[in-house]
């Protein structure tokens, strides 16, 4: 008779796991650092292929007018209802202008739109290096004797990075049209009255605070896109977990600097 002899297997404890998840996240903080200062170094130095960005120009920018669009425009409309209804014994109607045009500005634009178009153009920015990496296209590239992050990550992340205040000031204004469109077609308010608040409103740091934090969200979006596409390992499988952990990760790092940029603007304004 033979004896069978159980084995048990023992989790690592609680702090044990934290200590691997608290290491982990530093070394790919530090791996990203790193390969945001060879993608600075390399847009600086080295010559920028004028094709190649503007094929990211039309591929993160143009193609990302409709869902701006759309968020933006029902944002402004839903803020304008919200705000009527929730100051109607303030007579809140007569303040609908300042508050849409004050909160798509300052934070409601930048902080959604950076997360709309970051889900879409990180997703696929990293799903396409994510398939160059388990197919070994990115280590032909090596073998041609061409750097892979001019090639590859400069143009994406130059163009996140311009890209992204253009799309914000467009869902500026079209977010503010929506608000338009509930102040007078629901709310019977004059245009002109509308537009009025709005102009007075609206400053110059309003402004620079709103669209200066999106250079900063455009950065990281290209930046930790493209660098969980070039660590994929595993096949099609592995591209799927980067392309999950690329939108979680930008999505979280989109809030946590929005708020150290807000008070940062808030300090410089």
């Amino acid at each position: 008779m033979t004896e069978i002899v159980a084995t048990t297997h023992t989790e690592p404890g609680f702090f044990v796991r934290m200590h691997d998840k608290a290491e982990s996240a530093l070394l790919y903080i530090g791996e990203l650092m790193t390969l945001g200062g060879q993608t600075i170094q390399q847009a600086w130095s080295g010559k920028i292929e004028m094709p190649l960005l503007v094929a990211q120009f039309d591929q993160i920018g143009v193609r990302s007018f409709s869902i701006v669009g759309i968020t933006s425009l029902f944002i402004g409309m839903v803020l304008a209802l919200q705000t009527a209804y929730s100051l109607a014994e303030f007579g809140g109607a007569l303040f609908i202008g300042k508050v849409v045009s004050l909160s798509l500005i300052r934070e409601l634009a930048p902080v959604l739109m950076s997360l709309m178009v970051g889900g879409r153009v990180g997703a696929g920015i990293t799903a396409e290096l994510g398939t160059m990496k388990v197919t070994e296209q990115i280590d032909a590239l090596r073998a041609l004797a061409t750097n892979p992050v001019r090639k590859l990550v400069v143009p994406r992340v130059i163009a996140t990075t311009i890209m992204l205040p253009l799309l914000t000031v467009l869902a500026n204004f079209i977010g503010i049209f929506g608000g338009l469109l509930i102040a007078v077609g629901s709310l019977h308010l004059n245009a002109n009255f509308y537009t009025r608040s709005v102009i007075e409103t609206v400053k110059y740091n309003d402004l620079a605070s709103g669209i200066g934090k999106t250079f900063f969200f455009g950065f990281a979006i290209g930046l930790i896109a493209c660098y969980n596409g070039l660590r994929t390992t595993g096949g099609a499988d592995g591209v799927g977990r980067s392309t999950t952990a690329t939108v979680v990760t930008a999505s979280i790092t989109i809030l946590i600097m929005d708020f150290f940029l807000t008070k940062l603007f808030l300090l410089a304004f």
